[in-house]
Formats: C-alpha cells, structure tokens, sequence
C-alpha cells in the first residue's frame, strides 16, 4: 500500500505539539510497516534526519504553507495536482487537515476544535477558515482519529459524523520524560530559579491556556503563603495577549515569574521533572500532553476540570476551576503545604491511565508539549 502523509510541521529544531505528534507517530508507524511505502510531503526543504526508514520518501510541494490563504492554495491546488501524478492508496493527515478533492481513502486526526468553542481566542482569518473547513474535512475523512473521547464526542456532536467511522487514540508520552536525582534537580533549579522550587507551566502562552488566570493565582498565592516558590513559563509568547501582560504588570511578585521561551526538548525533560508542580489549568484542551509528562516525571499535577483534562488525569491530578482564580491558588497551597518529607516520598513514577499505549516503546499516539 502506498501512504502519503501530511508533513508540513516537521521542521527542524522548530518543531511545536501535532510537529512532535507527527514525528514520534510517524518515526514508529514506518518502521513498523516496511511492507507499506510512505511519502512524507513537506511545504519546504526538509531534514534529511526526518526519513525515518528506506520505505519512507520526502518530497516538497510548495508554496510553505503557514496561513489560511496558503493552506487553501497548498491543499486544493498543489497536493491535487500532486496527486493526480501520483497515486496513492490512503492520505493521512496529522493535523486533521485533508486536500478535500482527492479520491485515495483519508484518515484525518482530531486533536481538538477549540475554536468552535472559543472562536476568539484565535486570529480572525484563522478561525474563519478553520470554521469553514474542519466540518468539511471531517465529512471527507473515511476515519478519524480523536486523541481523546472528549475530543471524539465533540466531533461528533459539532459535525453531525457517522459514530462508527470515529475512534479515541490516546496520546502517549515520549520515554525521555521520568523522574530525575536530586542532584539534576539542584542544577536544573539553579540555572532557572536561582536553586527555588518552582510552579510550571509548559506550552505557547495563549489565551486558552489561562494564563492571566494562571497569573492571578500565583499572585493571590504569593500574598496568602509569602512562600519563596516560583512560577516559570516555558514556552514561546507568540500568542502573548494584552491581558496576560497587563496582569503580569500589575503584580507585586512579577519577579518572581520567570519566562525560559522556546526551550530544547532535553531542557524540557529537565524542567519538568525539575518542578514542585506543573500547573496546567487551560479552559479547553482536547488532551493535555503536560499532564502526562509530569506524571511519566513523577511530579504532581494541578489542572481543569473541564472539557478533556479531568479525562486524561484521571484521580491522580489535583482539579481545580479554571475560572476561578481562588481555586488555582488553593491547589497551588495544597501543593506547597506538603511537608518535604512527604514530597519526597510521593514523587514516585506515575504511569499514563491504562489503555493509553500501544507497541513496545509504550505509546499510542505521540505528541509533546505545544509550544
């Protein structure tokens, strides 16, 4: 069989969360299959690092596809007239993006539709076109793939999709996330947070990741505890709101937030692992990789009892209100108040709920932290 798969996101050293799904799914599925031959189509010259096995082929089809406007053109102009020289028997897209005019059998993957929900969280042309398209994508796909039964059921619901054409495969975590020595702990704090424990949040600080809330809380924390623990956000202000900044102006503990940016997936692993506790307390997620690498890392969790998060966390998180800035930062008190000793103790290797993983290398389908 002859499969073509979407690509595009994996770009060397910038790679964000469906860019790591994509890579961990991929890297596994081709090297399971040398029976199949894959074409990995990318939007520009790609790393030659990303041809995973000698059944795999790269090609480019321009134009980069990194707007509506190119989306458009590179789905319906370019990948059809690619495919109409070459056939193939299925197309997979890992964005759950599908080239609506091709007559191969389609698997789309859903990770979410956030912006069904919170349209204006995201870019005016952005949502227009993911409003216009992703219900004809799911129409197109012959199966789809959700990361989460939530994610699943939402589909179904907001598309009006036959049931039995869906399926819930759930992310796994990359084995580089476990728990670390102390001493890898010292050094990691101490070239982020001067030696302190610290909060995390891991991911692109975006309005729907909560972080003005996130903020309110550690701040409202600070106050009530006059505790020395820190916050850090790690991850890429590209989607950094006027309200994120103006809360963050407004504190009277801002110095002791600290942003690391875009960091290596190693520095990643580290900081993790490294933390008191990740906080991941967005008001819509379709799965929520931070939860599952904190508990692969053995550190405790604090996230939303909303939409996929309590799914994913199971009882091993503590849940918290997103909304509600007081319940953030009664978890974090929680956290904080637990004696070292007790810490210590409990940091112990927490597995993904059952059912997550398949294949040897314990994962199901791969991702990371969105960036």
């Amino acid at each position: 069989m002859k499969i073509a798969v979407n690509t595009r996101m994996l770009i060397r050293g910038k790679m964000e969360g469906i860019g790591y799904f994509t890579f961990e799914t991929m890297k596994r599925m081709v090297k399971s299959h040398p029976e199949h031959e894959f074409i990995f189509i990318f939007d520009r010259p790609f790393d030659s690092s990303f041809i995973f096995a000698p059944n795999v082929t790269g090609v480019v089809v321009p134009p980069p596809a990194r707007h509506p406007i190119l989306w458009t053109i590179w789905l319906e102009y370019s990948l059809r007239k690619f495919f109409r020289k070459n056939k193939v028997d299925l197309f997979i897209g890992t964005d759950g993006y599908l080239p609506l005019s091709i007559q191969a059998k389609t698997l789309a993957v859903f990770h979410d539709i956030n912006f069904e929900h919170y349209p204006k969280d995201l870019p005016f042309f952005n949502r227009i076109y993911y409003r216009y398209f992703f219900p004809r994508f799911a129409k197109k796909a012959d199966r789809i793939i959700a990361v989460s039964e939530f994610t699943r059921k939402d589909v179904i619901e907001k598309y009006h999709v036959d049931e039995k054409k869906t399926a819930t495969v759930y992310n796994g975590v990359s084995d580089a996330f476990a728990p670390i020595s102390a001493d890898q702990i010292s050094t990691t704090r101490n070239k982020f947070t001067q030696g302190l424990p610290y909060f995390l949040f891991v991911g692109s600080l975006h309005q729907r990741k909560n972080i003005a809330n996130l903020l309110r809380a550690f701040e409202l924390f600070k106050n009530t505890t006059g505790s020395k623990i820190k916050l850090v956000l790690a991850g890429a202000k590209r989607w950094w709101t006027s309200e994120m900044e103006q809360v963050h102006a407004s504190m009277l503990h801002r110095n002791d937030v600290i942003f690391t940016g875009r960091l290596s997936f190693e520095e990643l692993t580290q900081i993790t692992a490294s933390a008191l506790a990740v906080t991941y307390v967005s008001t819509f997620e379709g799965f929520g990789i931070p939860i599952v690498e904190a508990m692969k890392s053995g550190v405790p969790v604090i996230t939303s009892n909303v939409t996929s998060m309590p799914e994913i966390a199971g009882d091993a998180t503590l849940l918290c209100d997103p909304f509600s800035v007081e319940s953030i930062s009664n978890a974090m008190q929680q956290i904080a108040s637990v004696k070292p000793y007790e810490k210590h103790t409990h940091r112990k290797r927490h597995s993904p709920r059952e059912g997550f993983s398949w294949g040897e290398d314990g994962g199901g389908v791969w991702g990371c932290s969105t960036y």
